[in-house]
């Protein structure tokens, strides 16, 4: 019943039947039982009914990324059997409620009679983790500890209901395990119990705080609204200032003013939302000030599916805003690189005057797995306002481009920013061939300075490649394990954490390779256009995805050894 790396689950139902509740639970015992976990979730656009799932992975090694098919799948309605028939194999343990769901070779685990011999319907999430548990043996007083955790808080009485389910949900497991012969062969490790377990969301979250984030602006959207809500959370002992903004352009605006003001201020949106930013981008380019971005990427046109993934905001985000003016745009594969990065995108806004814009998307900001803590000692916030003398000129002429930026009350001086074209003071001119060019091409020089700050790709796999994979943001996990198991021993994966400007060493990777294929979550292919733009780079193949889904593993190394 193994896949290539441990043991994964497939649990699903209704919006409301409890999904949520159960994969925070799971992962958390999975974790503390010493297993290397990973999860992520898919849900429909409604509070009520629909269809919505988590997918579990635990190993013994290090897994972060989904797989299909899965080993086990307990559906809770016959809507959710119907729904998950593309994540089974034959060799799939499928457990539930037989009556309900009409499936003959379905391992049965009464939920109905049992929630009806509890008094709570409401049981059938926590009878299914129980299950879980039972199915892989494992200590059903540690699963009880944390459902009781779960829910004490609200209600005493729902607590015991749930923890009396989960234990009745066990010995259904063990029997269907006695039958099955199911034994995954992963073995437990007491130091995965001592490590960190994050979400997406998490992690760009404690990288803005790490990044000196005083001020959160937002007008909520999914999945964007995850880093607003998590910054929330933390805003008293953080000393966050948080404002839930009556629409997308105030909260830009709001965003820019705090900045001018002297405060480290960030946006969190989805690309809808983001769409009503732009001009305030444009704002941020001719004010040259700084600003940080999260977009959280979902499919469009317009609302699209605004509760499935897609890397479809890159061009947007790069075009946003009218005029010539530099930008960054980050993208984490990993919750470590959201981490880091979205601590280094304070500091790139703050000494580059520039939007910088972090692009995560739906299954980046809700995955979880485990990780080692960070480490914070190579971290350092450098502010790089000044005070402003009597003469003090925010837009002074200089050959980098980069003018010395101060803040009200810092200094004698007088801050004077407009967002019409301006001289070295601030003030409006229409000196057309004169100070105003001069202005621009004081901002064009800026070009330069960032691109040199830029990071460079991460090659995986190698150095004698004649193969090239290239992918950006979430898509790294999947491609690093995919291409893994493809056996392709000449190819090797080009990940860019950065995918504007690009580094320099691009091209050199690039002419290395023979053949060239890019993975995208998206229908054209947006970041290889890019890098053809940029660097020439003929593309030869591209591997899209765009049904709002991530890549699975066996999905990806399939299409990785056709591409080839």
């Amino acid at each position: 019943m193994e896949t290539d790396k441990g043991f994964s689950i497939l649990l699903a139902g209704e919006a409301g039947q409890g999904i949520n509740s159960i994969e925070a639970i799971l992962v958390r015992f999975f974790k503390q039982s010493g297993f290397h976990v990973f999860a992520m979730k898919e849900y429909m656009s409604r509070v009520r009914g629909g269809t919505n799932s988590t997918l579990i992975r635990i190993s013994d090694e290090r897994v972060n990324a989904p797989v299909n098919p899965v080993n086990l799948f307990i559906p809770l309605t016959k809507d959710a059997f119907q729904h998950c028939q593309h994540m089974l194999s034959d060799r799939t343990l499928i457990v539930g409620e037989k009556a309900a769901i009409q499936y003959e070779k379905m391992h049965d685990i009464p939920f109905s009679s049992i929630g009806n011999e509890l008094g709570n319907q409401r049981v059938a999430s926590m009878i299914a983790a129980g299950a879980v548990a039972g199915i892989l043996n494992l200590d059903l007083e540690a699963l009880k500890a944390l459902v009781a955790n779960q829910f004490h808080a609200s209600d005493h009485a729902l607590a015991e209901a749930n923890m009396l389910a989960a234990e009745k949900g066990m010995l259904a497991g063990q029997a269907i395990a006695a039958k099955a012969n199911v034994a995954p062969a992963i073995r437990a490790s007491n130091s995965v119990s001592e490590e960190m377990i994050l979400t997406g969301t998490d992690a760009v979250a404690l990288g803005a705080i790490a990044g000196g984030c005083d001020a959160i602006f937002a007008y909520p959207m999914t999945p964007g609204s995850g880093v607003f809500t998590a910054l929330a959370q933390a805003a008293h002992e953080a000393g966050i200032v948080v404002e839930q903004v009556e629409d997308e352009i105030g909260v830009i605006n709001m965003a820019l003013g705090a900045w001018y003001a002297g405060a480290r201020a960030m946006v969190s949106t989805s690309g809808g939302g983001f769409a009503l930013m732009t001009e305030g981008i444009s704002l941020a380019g001719m004010t040259e000030t700084p600003v940080v971005v999260h977009i959280g990427q979902r499919p469009g046109p317009a609302t699209g599916l605004p509760t499935r993934s897609e890397q479809g905001d890159l061009n947007l985000v790069l075009h946003a805003g009218h005029g010539v003016f530099p930008r960054i745009i980050l993208a984490p594969g990993t919750l470590a690189q959201a981490f880091f990065l979205a601590q280094r995108a304070f500091n790139l806004a703050d000494e580059f005057q520039i939007p910088v814009f972090i692009l995560s998307d739906q299954y980046f900001v809700d995955m979880y797995y485990n990780l080692p803590e960070f480490d914070l000692a190579c971290l350092t916030n450098r502010n790089h306002t000044v005070s402003a003398p009597e003469d003090y000129k925010r837009y002074r002429l200089t050959a980098s481009g980069l003018s010395p930026r101060s803040v009200p009350g810092f200094g004698p001086g007088r801050i004077c920013v407009d967002s019409d074209e301006h001289d070295e003071s601030g003030r409006i001119t229409e000196d057309l061939d004169g100070i105003s060019l001069k202005m621009k091409d004081k901002r064009f020089r800026k070009f330069d300075c960032v691109r040199s700050a830029s990071l460079p790709p991460d090659l995986y796999g190698p150095a004698n490649y004649t193969q090239l994979f290239i992918a950006w943001g979430s898509t790294l996990n999947a491609a690093r394990e995919a291409l893994a198991r493809s056996g392709l021993a000449d190819a090797a994966l080009l990940h860019f954490s950065q995918v504007w400007p690009l580094h320099a060493e691009t091209g050199t990777y690039l002419a290395q390779a023979k053949r060239i294929i890019a993975i995208e979550n998206n229908q054209d292919g947006a970041f290889a256009n890019l890098i053809r733009y940029d660097t020439g780079a003929v593309i030869d193949r591209k591997i899209l995805k765009y049904n709002g889904l991530p890549f699975y593993v066996e999905e990806l190394s399939a299409k990785m050894k056709e591409a080839v």
